[in-house]
Protein backbone atom coordinates (compact mmCIF):
# COMPACT_ATOMS: atom_id res chain seq x y z
CA UNK A 1 0.00 0.00 0.00
CA UNK A 2 1.30 3.96 -0.96
CA UNK A 3 1.26 6.02 1.96
CA UNK A 4 -1.34 7.99 2.52
CA UNK A 5 -1.27 12.26 2.80
CA UNK A 6 -3.55 15.16 3.65
CA UNK A 7 -3.95 18.65 2.47
CA UNK A 8 -6.24 21.05 5.02
CA UNK A 9 -7.25 23.98 3.37
CA UNK A 10 -8.51 26.21 6.54
CA UNK A 11 -11.11 29.08 6.63
CA UNK A 12 -12.82 30.49 9.28
CA UNK A 13 -16.11 28.62 8.75
CA UNK A 14 -15.05 25.61 6.82
CA UNK A 15 -12.25 22.73 6.65
CA UNK A 16 -11.66 21.02 2.95
CA UNK A 17 -9.55 17.95 3.36
CA UNK A 18 -7.81 16.51 0.26
CA UNK A 19 -5.89 12.88 -0.04
CA UNK A 20 -3.41 11.85 -2.00
CA UNK A 21 -2.94 9.76 -3.87
CA UNK A 22 -6.77 8.43 -3.62
CA UNK A 23 -8.20 11.99 -4.42
CA UNK A 24 -10.90 11.83 -2.29
CA UNK A 25 -12.09 15.14 -1.01
CA UNK A 26 -14.57 16.28 1.20
CA UNK A 27 -15.36 19.26 3.86
CA UNK A 28 -16.41 19.94 7.56
CA UNK A 29 -17.40 22.53 9.74
CA UNK A 30 -14.42 24.54 11.28
CA UNK A 31 -15.43 23.89 14.77
CA UNK A 32 -15.16 21.48 17.88
CA UNK A 33 -17.78 19.29 16.12
CA UNK A 34 -16.49 19.30 12.90
CA UNK A 35 -12.58 18.91 13.91
CA UNK A 36 -13.76 15.79 16.12
CA UNK A 37 -15.21 14.06 12.77
CA UNK A 38 -11.94 14.95 10.94
CA UNK A 39 -9.74 13.10 13.37
CA UNK A 40 -11.97 10.32 13.28
CA UNK A 41 -11.48 9.90 9.60
CA UNK A 42 -7.68 10.54 9.87
CA UNK A 43 -6.84 7.92 12.18
CA UNK A 44 -8.65 5.66 10.07
CA UNK A 45 -6.77 6.58 6.99
CA UNK A 46 -3.56 6.76 9.05
CA UNK A 47 -1.85 9.32 6.71
CA UNK A 48 1.91 9.71 6.53
CA UNK A 49 1.77 13.36 7.09
CA UNK A 50 -0.94 15.70 7.28
CA UNK A 51 -0.40 19.56 5.95
CA UNK A 52 -2.05 22.95 6.49
CA UNK A 53 -1.62 26.32 5.68
CA UNK A 54 -0.10 28.92 8.67
CA UNK A 55 -3.46 31.31 8.66
CA UNK A 56 -2.89 33.34 10.94
CA UNK A 57 -4.33 31.82 13.81
CA UNK A 58 -7.57 30.14 12.40
CA UNK A 59 -5.24 26.73 12.07
CA UNK A 60 -4.45 26.47 15.62
CA UNK A 61 -7.88 24.61 16.86
CA UNK A 62 -7.35 21.84 13.98
CA UNK A 63 -3.86 21.48 14.40
CA UNK A 64 -3.94 21.26 17.93
CA UNK A 65 -6.51 18.34 17.62
CA UNK A 66 -4.27 16.73 14.65
CA UNK A 67 -1.37 16.05 16.05
CA UNK A 68 -2.54 14.05 18.73
CA UNK A 69 -3.16 11.22 16.64
CA UNK A 70 -1.25 11.92 13.28
CA UNK A 71 2.17 14.04 12.11
CA UNK A 72 1.11 17.36 11.05
CA UNK A 73 3.40 20.07 9.08
CA UNK A 74 2.13 23.44 9.11
CA UNK A 75 3.50 25.54 5.89
CA UNK A 76 4.14 29.57 4.73
CA UNK A 77 1.37 29.60 2.48
CA UNK A 78 3.73 31.55 -0.23
CA UNK A 79 5.44 28.45 -0.59
CA UNK A 80 2.53 26.15 -1.28
CA UNK A 81 1.51 29.17 -3.82
CA UNK A 82 5.00 28.77 -5.23
CA UNK A 83 4.48 25.17 -5.37
CA UNK A 84 1.26 25.83 -7.12
CA UNK A 85 2.55 28.27 -9.52
CA UNK A 86 5.37 25.62 -11.01
CA UNK A 87 2.45 23.24 -11.71
CA UNK A 88 0.22 26.07 -13.66
CA UNK A 89 -2.32 25.56 -10.88
CA UNK A 90 -3.46 29.18 -11.47
CA UNK A 91 -7.15 28.59 -10.04
CA UNK A 92 -8.01 29.08 -6.45
CA UNK A 93 -10.78 27.65 -4.64
CA UNK A 94 -11.13 26.07 -0.83
CA UNK A 95 -10.79 22.27 -2.83
CA UNK A 96 -7.89 23.61 -5.18
CA UNK A 97 -5.88 24.60 -1.91
CA UNK A 98 -6.90 21.47 -0.50
CA UNK A 99 -5.69 19.54 -3.29
CA UNK A 100 -2.72 21.45 -4.02
CA UNK A 101 -1.34 21.34 -0.40
CA UNK A 102 -1.87 17.61 -0.08
CA UNK A 103 -0.04 17.26 -3.73
CA UNK A 104 2.36 19.48 -1.79
CA UNK A 105 2.66 17.01 1.39
CA UNK A 106 3.20 13.88 -1.32
CA UNK A 107 6.20 15.59 -3.20
CA UNK A 108 7.92 17.44 -0.46
CA UNK A 109 7.28 16.24 2.47
CA UNK A 110 8.16 18.91 4.63
CA UNK A 111 9.31 18.08 8.31
CA UNK A 112 6.64 18.02 10.63
CA UNK A 113 7.43 20.37 13.59
CA UNK A 114 6.57 20.11 17.24
CA UNK A 115 3.55 22.07 18.13
CA UNK A 116 3.36 25.07 20.41
CA UNK A 117 1.97 23.83 23.79
CA UNK A 118 -1.17 25.73 25.20
CA UNK A 119 1.34 28.28 27.64
CA UNK A 120 3.76 29.26 24.60
CA UNK A 121 0.61 30.27 22.40
CA UNK A 122 -0.29 31.87 25.62
CA UNK A 123 3.02 33.82 25.49
CA UNK A 124 2.77 34.38 21.65
CA UNK A 125 -0.78 36.30 21.98
CA UNK A 126 0.74 38.50 24.77
CA UNK A 127 3.34 39.48 22.79
CA UNK A 128 1.49 39.89 19.81
CA UNK A 129 -1.01 42.31 21.44
CA UNK A 130 2.04 44.29 22.75
CA UNK A 131 3.32 44.73 19.47
CA UNK A 132 -0.48 45.72 18.32
CA UNK A 133 -0.96 47.93 21.22
CA UNK A 134 2.25 49.94 20.57
CA UNK A 135 1.62 50.74 16.48
CA UNK A 136 -1.84 51.92 17.77
CA UNK A 137 0.33 54.47 19.92
CA UNK A 138 1.97 54.94 17.37
CA UNK A 139 -0.77 55.59 14.66
CA UNK A 140 -2.63 58.18 17.06
CA UNK A 141 0.28 59.78 18.23
CA UNK A 142 0.73 60.47 14.18
CA UNK A 143 -2.92 61.41 14.32
CA UNK A 144 -3.00 63.67 17.04
CA UNK A 145 -0.18 65.93 15.05
CA UNK A 146 -2.41 66.21 12.10
CA UNK A 147 -5.55 66.85 13.73
CA UNK A 148 -7.34 69.67 14.02
CA UNK A 149 -7.13 71.44 17.70
CA UNK A 150 -11.04 70.28 18.45
CA UNK A 151 -10.09 66.28 18.00
CA UNK A 152 -6.86 66.72 20.18
CA UNK A 153 -8.44 65.67 23.65
CA UNK A 154 -10.54 62.57 22.06
CA UNK A 155 -7.30 61.50 20.66
CA UNK A 156 -5.24 62.33 23.54
CA UNK A 157 -7.63 60.02 25.52
CA UNK A 158 -7.32 56.79 23.17
CA UNK A 159 -3.56 56.90 23.99
CA UNK A 160 -3.62 57.80 27.15
CA UNK A 161 -5.77 54.55 27.57
CA UNK A 162 -3.94 52.64 25.45
CA UNK A 163 -0.48 53.71 27.06
CA UNK A 164 -2.41 51.73 30.50
CA UNK A 165 -3.37 48.82 28.63
CA UNK A 166 0.28 48.21 27.31
CA UNK A 167 1.46 48.85 31.32
CA UNK A 168 -0.89 46.03 32.46
CA UNK A 169 -0.15 43.46 29.20
CA UNK A 170 3.80 44.16 29.87
CA UNK A 171 3.44 43.21 33.96
CA UNK A 172 0.74 40.56 32.28
CA UNK A 173 3.98 39.38 30.38
CA UNK A 174 6.35 39.86 33.09
CA UNK A 175 4.16 37.63 34.96
CA UNK A 176 3.78 35.00 32.55
CA UNK A 177 7.30 34.77 32.24
CA UNK A 178 8.49 34.42 35.86
CA UNK A 179 5.54 31.70 36.13
CA UNK A 180 7.62 29.11 34.60
CA UNK A 181 10.93 27.87 35.73
CA UNK A 182 12.16 27.11 31.99
CA UNK A 183 10.99 30.34 30.74
CA UNK A 184 12.70 32.29 33.75
CA UNK A 185 15.74 30.43 33.37
CA UNK A 186 15.82 31.12 29.63
CA UNK A 187 14.94 34.63 29.92
CA UNK A 188 17.54 35.54 32.58
CA UNK A 189 20.26 33.65 30.18
CA UNK A 190 19.10 35.96 27.34
CA UNK A 191 19.08 38.94 29.30
CA UNK A 192 22.89 38.37 30.40
CA UNK A 193 24.08 39.15 27.12
CA UNK A 194 24.32 43.18 26.21
CA UNK A 195 21.44 44.01 23.22
CA UNK A 196 18.29 41.53 24.52
CA UNK A 197 15.95 43.56 26.48
CA UNK A 198 12.78 42.36 28.39
CA UNK A 199 10.99 42.68 24.56
CA UNK A 200 13.83 40.67 22.58
CA UNK A 201 13.61 37.69 25.33
CA UNK A 202 9.98 37.15 25.54
CA UNK A 203 9.67 37.73 21.96
CA UNK A 204 11.90 34.55 21.60
CA UNK A 205 10.96 32.23 23.79
CA UNK A 206 7.43 33.05 22.46
CA UNK A 207 8.38 32.81 18.32
CA UNK A 208 11.50 30.28 18.44
CA UNK A 209 10.13 28.10 21.52
CA UNK A 210 12.91 25.50 19.02
CA UNK A 211 15.83 27.96 20.59
CA UNK A 212 18.95 25.50 21.92
CA UNK A 213 16.78 22.62 20.19
CA UNK A 214 18.73 22.76 16.60
CA UNK A 215 22.19 23.32 15.31
CA UNK A 216 23.11 27.01 14.17
CA UNK A 217 22.07 25.91 10.17
CA UNK A 218 19.01 25.23 11.19
CA UNK A 219 17.94 27.79 13.76
CA UNK A 220 19.24 30.50 11.27
CA UNK A 221 17.05 29.03 8.16
CA UNK A 222 13.93 28.85 10.92
CA UNK A 223 14.30 32.91 11.54
CA UNK A 224 14.90 33.38 8.30
CA UNK A 225 18.81 34.67 8.62
CA UNK A 226 20.36 32.41 6.19
CA UNK A 227 21.96 34.00 3.25
CA UNK A 228 20.58 32.03 0.12
CA UNK A 229 21.96 31.73 -3.15
CA UNK A 230 20.93 33.47 -6.68
CA UNK A 231 23.21 31.51 -9.01
CA UNK A 232 22.45 30.21 -12.86
CA UNK A 233 24.92 29.40 -14.86
CA UNK A 234 28.03 31.90 -15.06
CA UNK A 235 25.79 34.29 -13.03
CA UNK A 236 26.38 35.08 -9.42
CA UNK A 237 23.96 36.77 -7.38
CA UNK A 238 23.93 38.37 -4.23
CA UNK A 239 22.92 36.66 -1.24
CA UNK A 240 20.13 37.28 0.07
CA UNK A 241 17.87 36.58 3.16
CA UNK A 242 14.07 35.81 2.96
CA UNK A 243 11.31 33.56 4.43
CA UNK A 244 11.35 32.52 8.31
CA UNK A 245 9.52 33.87 11.18
CA UNK A 246 9.37 37.47 10.56
CA UNK A 247 8.20 38.65 13.75
CA UNK A 248 11.16 36.83 15.68
CA UNK A 249 13.72 38.50 12.55
CA UNK A 250 12.46 41.87 13.17
CA UNK A 251 13.57 41.65 17.17
CA UNK A 252 16.36 40.15 16.57
CA UNK A 253 17.08 43.42 14.14
CA UNK A 254 16.79 46.07 16.79
CA UNK A 255 18.13 43.97 19.10
CA UNK A 256 21.92 43.62 16.92
CA UNK A 257 21.10 47.46 15.88
CA UNK A 258 21.45 47.67 20.28
CA UNK A 259 24.05 44.89 20.56
CA UNK A 260 26.81 46.60 18.07
CA UNK A 261 26.58 49.87 20.16
CA UNK A 262 26.99 48.19 23.68
CA UNK A 263 27.93 44.92 23.31
CA UNK A 264 31.99 45.03 22.56
CA UNK A 265 32.49 41.74 21.12
CA UNK A 266 29.33 41.69 18.63
CA UNK A 267 30.63 45.25 18.01
CA UNK A 268 34.13 43.87 17.28
CA UNK A 269 32.70 41.86 14.69
CA UNK A 270 30.67 43.98 13.17
CA UNK A 271 33.14 46.35 12.70
CA UNK A 272 35.76 43.68 11.19
CA UNK A 273 33.44 42.87 8.84
CA UNK A 274 32.99 46.51 7.64
CA UNK A 275 36.44 47.29 7.71
CA UNK A 276 36.71 44.02 5.15
CA UNK A 277 34.67 46.11 2.46
CA UNK A 278 31.68 44.08 3.64
CA UNK A 279 28.37 46.39 2.96
CA UNK A 280 26.76 47.92 5.88
CA UNK A 281 24.00 46.39 5.78
CA UNK A 282 25.58 42.91 4.63
CA UNK A 283 27.38 43.15 8.08
CA UNK A 284 24.77 43.54 9.94
CA UNK A 285 22.93 40.16 8.82
CA UNK A 286 25.48 38.71 9.13
CA UNK A 287 25.65 39.51 12.74
CA UNK A 288 22.07 38.70 13.39
CA UNK A 289 23.01 35.93 12.55
CA UNK A 290 26.23 35.88 15.25
CA UNK A 291 23.78 36.69 17.52
CA UNK A 292 21.42 34.67 17.11
CA UNK A 293 23.49 31.50 16.78
CA UNK A 294 25.37 32.61 20.20
CA UNK A 295 21.58 32.60 21.68
CA UNK A 296 20.77 29.27 20.48
CA UNK A 297 24.16 27.76 22.09
CA UNK A 298 23.40 29.68 25.65
CA UNK A 299 19.88 28.13 25.80
CA UNK A 300 21.33 24.74 24.57
CA UNK A 301 24.22 24.31 27.28
CA UNK A 302 22.75 26.88 29.74
CA UNK A 303 25.97 29.07 29.83
CA UNK A 304 25.33 32.70 30.34
CA UNK A 305 27.29 35.31 28.02
CA UNK A 306 30.26 35.49 28.14
CA UNK A 307 32.78 37.43 25.61
CA UNK A 308 34.67 34.22 24.23
CA UNK A 309 30.84 33.01 23.06
CA UNK A 310 31.27 35.27 20.22
CA UNK A 311 33.62 33.77 19.33
CA UNK A 312 33.19 30.42 19.43
CA UNK A 313 29.72 29.67 19.15
CA UNK A 314 29.30 29.07 15.13
CA UNK A 315 31.53 26.10 15.74
CA UNK A 316 29.38 24.81 19.19
CA UNK A 317 26.25 24.48 17.25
Amino acid sequence: MSDVFVGVDVSKARLDVAIRPAGAAWSVANDEEGIAQLVTRLKELAPKLVVVEATGGLEVALVAEVATVVAVAVVNPRQVRDFAKALNQLAKTDRIDAEVLALFAEKVEPEPRPLKDEETRHLAALVSRRRQLRDMIVAESNRLGAAPKRLHKSIQKHIDWLRRELRLLEKDLDDTIKSSAVWREKEDLMRGMKGIGPVSAATMLAEVPELGSLNRKQIAALVGVAPLNRDSGTYRGKRSIWGGRATARAVLYMATLSAIKSNATLKAFYRRLVDNGKPKKVALTATMRKLLTVLNAMIRDGRPWDATLGLDAQHSC
